[in-house]
């Protein structure tokens, strides 16, 4: 990524939020298990959620706009993988201290300083991915850091929490949740905003990814999630949540810093303009009576706002392909509607020029304003527009503090304000916990190998190149590695090379390596130990092997034709070859070697290992000269 912005002179400020499920056998607050199914739902319970006040008389704005959509919620529940707990009809049980003792040992990783009592407290969550309205976390450790290749970033905190319940379906109605994964122990990783540069952040995610993987923490899609927060000096911190991909994060960084600055120069001119916004919202029925748009035909009620100055704006791209129009447009989405028209982009959709004017000439608008649109139910239509208004007068604010959903093209989307401290109770159900010496001094003597320490080790203990040796650490095949050669004897850079690259290769090409596993290539290097096949053919009868996988590698090598030939066979192709080329070996003498290699290598298509094809060609050379 090209550097287009001086950070620096931004005031770029970033910290990150990890949240990484625990590998324990039961949830953080009861005894069912951790393990995500997909049974037939044996109870759906249903709820409504509302915000409540704090100690000081205040509600968050996060939980107060949630509560704004009126949604129901739908909890699927199982027999025998949740209980009451899940479904909030029983006291939360005991703190769960194997999830304890692993969130100790995150902790220590990470030179964090442990508090000495657990305290387990209520956050307010009312968008339904918790059937109490609340979420179970406490505060476990601070002050912790990380040395990265930028410096060193602070770990502000660790907390010990639950994880939230599954959404599997939203419709108009309801929204549905599944109840397996409510529960399931969480630790959040917070760091604070030292980081300065785009690539920084990657870095720092993934250094605490693989402090994470050395530790006994869940593997695989949606088992970590990573939550971005931004801020430049003139406009506010901005959360971005589900930050899947760390290639992507740099991408994500100039995008929301390209969306402030936008934000902040639309502000500037606003105020030049003497901008306002009209809080009327106008009935536009009569304007588009016999309209042709389809869209604006088959709704009930047509409704628009008038915003005054604001013509030309409404179309400015604040990201790549998303325009001002589309941050008001997401704020009218939370209300049911599936977006907007503005005058900044008609006619378009069916709506002619004609319309246009006619809709000016009835609003008495100025050539400085810009016209909303909404066509819905009117009920929903005057809701979303009201949504609208509000987003359009905090225009004039510049930046908003706001949580914002990261999308696949490294721009963002607006979900909600950002939650405020007003959410925070006491849990009166579950005593403290005192943590004591005894509980981590075992942990802290009984620490895991981190990823650099391992990558060293391995690196000398198995004589293996350095990039070899960092492919394996840095995409967590280490384990596997090692775990392969207790239990057959192979070369180990042959090996690393297929894990780390043949493996990778092929799923490149478009193979599905998914039934590949420890046993698989144990069952490959077994053929090479026994003289079946070469290790050139090792990629070849992989990937048969990805097509095949209900047959055994060595029936796919006799089928694929891959089997070794016999020495005499080898001499005699080889031969074959050489005598063809004598003019050849006659002039290059061993400069002859590469061709006579690569033509050989070729015929024997990886029957034959390399090494031995090597020293024929040599003495077939040799033998002419």
């Amino acid at each position: 990524m090209s550097e287009k912005y001086d950070w620096k002179e931004l005031g770029l400020k970033m910290g990150l939020e990890i949240h990484q499920q625990l590998n324990t056998k039961s949830k953080l607050f009861c005894s069912c298990p951790t393990e995500l199914i997909d049974d037939d739902v044996d109870l759906t319970i249903r709820r409504n959620l509302r915000p409540t006040q704090s100690e000081l008389g205040q509600i968050d704005r996060a939980a107060l706009q949630e509560s704004m959509r009126k949604l129901n919620f739908n909890y699927e529940s199982f027999d025998k993988h949740t209980c009451l707990v899940e479904c909030d009809d029983e006291p939360p049980h005991s703190l769960n201290r194997e999830a304890l003792d692993l969130a100790i040992t995150i902790s220590t990783l990470l030179n964090m300083h442990i508090v000495d009592e657990f305290h387990t407290m209520r956050k307010q969550v009312i968008d339904g991915s918790n059937t109490s309205g609340f979420q179970r976390t406490g505060l476990l450790a601070t002050d912790g850091y990380l040395d990265t290749p930028y410096g060193r970033v602070v770990i502000e905190t660790i907390g010990l929490e639950e994880d939230a319940a599954r959404r599997v379906d939203t419709n108009s109605e309801f929204t549905e949740f599944r109840l397996d994964r409510l529960g399931i122990p969480l630790v959040e990783i917070t760091t604070d905003p030292s980081i300065h540069h785009p690539k920084q952040v990657e870095e720092v995610a993934y250094m605490i990814g693989q402090v994470l993987r050395s530790t006994n923490v869940k593997r695989g899609l949606g088992t970590i999630r990573q939550d971005l927060n931004i801020s430049i000096a003139k406009g506010a911190r901005v959360e971005i949540k589900g930050v899947q991909n760390l290639e992507l994060m740099p991408l994500i960084v100039e995008r929301e810093v390209e969306r402030q600055l936008k934000l902040i120069e639309i502000k500037d001119e606003l105020t030049n303009r003497n901008a306002s916004v009209d809080e009327t919202i106008y009935d536009l029925n009569e304007v588009f009576n016999d309209t042709d748009s389809k869209i604006l035909k088959s709704a009930k009620s047509i409704k628009g706002i008038i915003l005054k100055g604001f013509n030309g704006l409404i179309g400015i791209e604040i990201q790549k392909g998303r325009r001002f129009g589309t941050e008001l447009s997401s704020y009218a989405k939370k209300m049911g509607v599936s977006g907007l028209f503005h005058t900044d982009e008609l006619p378009a959709y069916g709506i002619s020029q004609e319309e246009v004017d006619k809709l000016k000439k009835y609003l008495k608008t100025s050539p400085e304003d810009a016209i909303i649109i909404v066509a819905h139910d009117e009920d929903i239509a005057v809701s979303a527009l009201e949504e609208v208004i509000r987003r359009a007068k905090l225009a004039f604010d510049g930046v908003l503090e706001e949580t914002r959903k990261s999308l696949d093209d490294g721009n963002t989307e607006y979900m909600r304000p950002l939650a405020t401290a007003n959410r925070m109770y006491q849990e009166t159900d579950i005593p403290l916990l005192k943590i004591t010496d005894e509980i981590i001094d075992p942990i802290k003597n009984n620490l895991p190998e981190l990823p650099d320490a391992k990558k060293e080790r391995i690196l000398k203990e198995y004589n293996l190149s350095e990039d070899l040796a960092s492919q394996l650490v840095r995409r967590n095949l280490a384990d596997n590695f090692e775990n392969i050669l207790k239990e057959i004897k192979a070369d180990p850079t042959t090996l690393a090379s297929t894990l780390s690259y043949d493996l990778r290769d092929l799923k490149r090409e478009g193979i599905d390596i998914s039934s590949i596993n420890k046993d698989s290539i144990i069952s490959v290097f077994k053929l090479i130990e026994d003289g079946k096949i070469s290790k050139d053919a090792i990629k070849e009868l992989i990937e048969a092997m990805c097509k095949n996988p209900s047959k055994d590698a060595l029936t796919i090598a006799d089928e694929e034709n891959l089997t070794l030939l016999g020495l005499d066979d080898v001499k005699k192709i080889i031969s074959e070859i050489a005598e063809a080329n004598n003019s050849m070996i006659s002039e290059r003498k061993m400069g002859a070697m590469g061709p006579l290699m690569g033509m050989s290598m070729k015929k024997l298509k990886g029957k034959a290992d390399g090494s031995l094809v090597n020293k024929i060609v040599k003495e077939e050379i040799e033998k002419r000269l």
